[in-house]
C-alpha cells in the first residue's frame, strides 16, 4: 500500500512541476516577445537619430556655405545689390539655425536627434533585461524538467526562484529599464 501511496504523491508532484513549467513557458513567451519588440524599437530609434543627425550636418554645411559666401561678397563688393544679397544669405543662414515652425532648424534637429537617442537607449536597456529574463526562465524550465527525472525537490525550488527572477527582469524591462545596469 505504501508503494502505491508514494506513487500517487509523486504523480501529483509531477502535475505541480508540469504546471510550473507551463507558467515558466508563458513568462518565456512574454520576455521573448517583449525583447524582440524592444530590440526592433531600438533599431528604429537608432535609424531615426542617425537620419536626424545627417539632416543636422547637411544644414550645418548649407549654413557654413552661406555664411562664407556672405563674408566674401561683403568684403569684395560694396554696392547696394551686394548688400541685399549678403543680408538675404545671412537671414537664410540664421533660419537654418532655428526653424521652430517646421522643426527643421539645427536647434530643433539636434533636440529631436537627442530624444531619439534617449528612446533608443531606453529600448536597448529594456531589451537587455528581457534577455536576462529569458535566460533565467530557460534555465528554470530545464531544471524543473530535470527535477521530474532526478526526483530532486530542490531543483523545483531553484527553478521557481529563477522563474521569479525572470518575472522581475521582465517587469524591470517594461517599467524601469534604466534603473538597473547590468551591461
Amino acid at each position: 500500500m505504501s508503494a502505491g501511496h508514494g506513487h500517487g504523491d509523486h504523480h501529483g508532484g509531477n502535475k505541480g512541476v508540469a504546471l510550473l513549467i507551463s507558467l515558466l513557458a508563458l513568462v518565456l513567451a512574454f520576455s521573448e516577445t517583449l525583447g524582440k519588440g524592444a530590440q526592433t524599437n531600438a533599431l528604429a530609434m537608432n535609424i531615426e537619430a542617425s537620419n536626424l543627425w545627417a539632416f543636422f550636418q547637411a544644414k550645418t554645411i548649407r549654413q557654413t556655405v552661406l555664411r562664407t559666401a556672405a563674408e566674401e561678397v561683403s568684403i569684395a563688393e560694396k554696392g547696394e545689390a551686394a548688400k541685399k544679397q549678403v543680408d538675404k544669405w545671412r537671414e537664410t543662414a540664421q533660419r537654418y539655425q532655428n526653424e521652430p515652425e517646421t522643426g527643421e532648424g539645427r536647434d530643433q534637429l539636434a533636440a529631436r536627434a537627442k530624444e531619439a537617442e534617449k528612446k533608443r537607449d531606453r529600448s536597448m536597456a529594456a531589451y537587455h533585461h528581457y534577455e536576462v529574463a529569458s535566460a533565467a526562465v530557460q534555465i528554470a524550465i530545464v531544471l524543473a524538467s530535470a527535477s521530474i527525472i532526478a526526483e530532486i525537490a530542490a531543483l523545483v525550488w531553484v527553478a521557481g526562484a529563477l522563474g521569479g527572477i525572470g518575472i522581475v527582469f521582465c517587469l524591470i524591462g517594461a517599467f524601469w529599464p534604466t534603473a538597473v545596469h547590468l551591461f
